[in-house]
């Protein structure tokens, strides 16, 4: 049997186009070099078990505990990394940004009162966040919406929760462009958010 190596998704726009809020330096080097990086030392880690590449990237995240312990703790940062840059990807677009619309717009509204207030409470978690790792509108098990974070490249779904969104809070998502100001490229990133992506994972899960 063939085995099914994971492999580096196209951008789906050109590598300028999310300009001035996130630099064509930035993207080519984020894309390019760091994802890129993860689906390497993924596969490379799969090699040794190779019966797990039947497995879809978020399927190994979904279960790490059924992940060979030589292997796991590669999985999980890995294979979190190829698939949290995946979805990254997606939700942004050139000349986006605005406001989400229909179910996502009301249970934002509902859980956090307005999308003025969840914006800040998103951006301020980001801040927070020490040291590298990810901000994240997730669905919980009894389908409500959080915010939190994770460490590193942990994704949610680790632990049973749905990501609709996700914002990278890496020093390799901004430093060239923000230097030390996370806060101003969390403030920033609103303005390419692909809603209309977002609505899409939000209605599917």
């Amino acid at each position: 049997m063939e085995k099914k190596l994971h492999t580096l998704p196209e951008l789906p726009y050109a590598y300028d186009t999310l300009e001035p809020v996130i630099s064509k330096e930035i993207m080519e080097l984020h894309h390019d070099k760091h994802h890129a990086a993860y689906i390497k030392n993924l596969n490379d880690a799969l090699e040794k078990h190779t019966e797990l590449f039947e497995k879809t990237a978020e399927e190994l995240l979904m279960d790490l505990n059924a992940i060979p312990e030589d292997i796991r703790m590669v999985i999980k940062n890995n294979g979190g990394g190829h698939v949290n840059h995946s979805m990254f990807w997606e939700i942004m677009a050139p000349n986006a940004g605005g406001e989400p619309s229909g179910a996502l717009a009301e249970e934002i509204k509902k859980t956090f009162s307005s999308f003025e207030d969840f914006k800040t409470k998103f951006n301020d978690a980001g801040a927070k966040r020490f040291g590298s790792g990810w901000v994240w509108l997730v669905k919980n098990k009894n389908g409500g919406l959080e915010i939190m974070t994770t460490a590193n490249q942990d994704n949610p779904m680790s632990e049973g929760l749905t990501p609709i969104l996700g914002n990278d809070v890496w020093e390799h998502a901004y430093y060239l462009q923000y230097k030390n100001v996370r806060a101003d490229y969390l403030k920033a990133w609103w303005n390419v958010v692909n809603w209309q992506a977002i609505e899409k994972r939000f209605n599917k899960n």
